[in-house]
């Protein structure tokens, strides 16, 4: 397994981030939906980074504070083709 870690500086980010991961795992967005307790739809809000005034204002506290965040997740390597 590789470790994927990547800078989230945006809603964006961070939505492409837990796409990736959710990916990884296997899961499709209702799978994550049901398991969460929400609509798939909200998943797909997530994960397009579509942002709210809530997320809008975390990232400019982040910046204003000199704040880094960052992701991190497992990630199956490429499998070799044999051949």
């Amino acid at each position: 397994m590789v470790r994927v870690t990547a800078a989230v500086q945006a809603p964006a980010d961070l939505g492409l981030a837990l796409q990736q991961a959710r990916m990884e795992q296997g899961l499709s967005q209702m799978q994550l939906a049901e398991q969460l307790g929400i609509s798939q739809r909200s998943v797909s809000e997530i994960e397009s980074g579509k942002p709210t005034i809530y997320i809008r204002k975390v990232f400019e506290m982040m910046r204003a504070t000199g704040m880094e965040l960052t992701a991190s997740w497992d990630e199956e390597p490429p499998h070799a083709s044999g051949g």
